[in-house]
C-alpha cells in the first residue's frame, strides 16, 4: 500500500501567523520544524496502518520547507520544482493525504486564507464553483483515480473540505480566530490527533468508503488581483480561464 502526503504549511499545527510561513518571517524556522513534525506523525501512522511506501511532497512555496535531516527515514521526499506535475510520484498510490491545508481566499476569519498566491490571485473557480487549494488538489488526485482520504488544518478548512468531499476524514488541529490568529491544540495532542485521523482515513479507504473525485472536462478560472496584459485564456480584465480533459492540465494552463 502506498500513501502520498502533499504537505502545505499554513494549516500545520503550531502555525498561527504569516511569520511562520514566509521565508523572511521571524518564526519561519519554527514553522519548518512544526511542518516536519506533523509529517512525521502522519507518516508513522501510515506505516502503522499498513503502508509499504510513503511519498511526501513539500508543497509550500518553492517546495523547500521540510527539514530533510529530521524526516522519518522511511519516507521518500519530493522537493523543488516539478514542471507540469502537481503530485510528482503519485502513480500507484492508494490514497492521498493533504496535510496542513488552509481555507480558500476570502474566507472570513480564516487563518492565512488564500488560494495559491495571496499576492496575485483573488479567486479560483472550478467548473463554476468557487474553490480553494483543497478542492483543486482533490480533483488533480482524481485525475489519477486516487482518492484524497484525509486533510488537516483549521476548522474553516475542515468545513470546506467536508462540503466538497463529505467522505473525507478531517483533522482539526486549530480553530481560526482571524487571518492572523488561531486557538491551537498542544503539539502532543495535535500529533496524537493526526495519528488517529490518518489511521481512520486509511481504514475508510480500505473499506472503499472514500472515492476519487473525477471531473472531465475541467474548466479552471482564475481571478487575479491586478489587471492583466493580453495573454492566452484571457476572458476579462483580471480573469483567465482554461478548459482541459483533466484538472492538472487545466491548472497548468497558465502560470500563477
Amino acid at each position: 500500500m502506498k500513501i502520498y502526503i502533499f504537505a502545505d504549511l499554513e494549516g500545520i499545527s503550531g502555525v498561527s501567523s504569516s511569520s511562520f510561513v514566509l521565508g523572511d518571517g521571524s518564526n519561519y524556522a519554527l514553522g519548518r520544524k512544526y511542518l516536519t513534525a506533523d509529517i512525521n506523525a502522519c507518516a508513522a501512522a501510515c506505516f502503522e496502518a499498513g503502508a509499504d511506501e510513503v511519498v511526501v511532497r513539500d508543497g509550500h512555496g518553492g517546495g523547500y520547507s521540510i527539514l530533510w535531516e529530521n524526516l522519518d527515514p522511511r519516507v521518500l521526499l519530493v522537493q523543488g520544482a516539478t514542471p507540469g506535475k502537481r503530485f510528482f510520484g503519485i502513480e500507484g498510490s492508494d490514497g492521498v493525504i493533504l496535510l496542513g491545508y488552509h481555507a480558500m481566499a476570502g474566507t472570513q476569519r480564516a487563518l492565512l486564507e488564500h488560494t495559491f498566491s495571496s499576492k496575485n490571485i483573488q479567486n479560483f473557480w472550478m467548473n463554476g464553483r468557487r474553490v480553494g487549494e483543497f478542492e483543486i488538489d482533490t480533483a488533480i488526485a482524481g485525475d489519477y483515480k486516487i482518492p484524497v482520504i484525509m486533510t488537516s488544518g483549521c476548522d474553516k478548512l475542515c468545513a470546506q473540505a467536508k462540503d466538497f468531499l463529505p467522505s473525507v476524514i478531517t483533522c482539526e488541529v486549530k480553530k481560526s480566530t482571524a487571518q492572523q490568529g488561531a486557538m491551537m491544540l498542544s503539539a502532543e495532542k495535535a500529533h496524537a490527533l493526526i495519528r488517529e485521523k490518518t489511521i481512520e482515513a486509511i481504514e475508510a479507504m480500505k473499506a472503499g468508503k472514500i472515492k476519487p473525485v473525477t471531473l472531465s472536462p475541467v474548466t479552471l478560472r482564475r481571478e487575479y488581483v491586478e489587471r492583466l496584459e493580453p495573454m492566452t485564456g484571457l476572458c476579462g480584465d483580471r480573469t483567465v480561464e482554461f478548459t482541459a480533459d483533466t484538472a492538472e492540465k487545466a491548472f497548468f494552463g497558465s502560470p500563477i
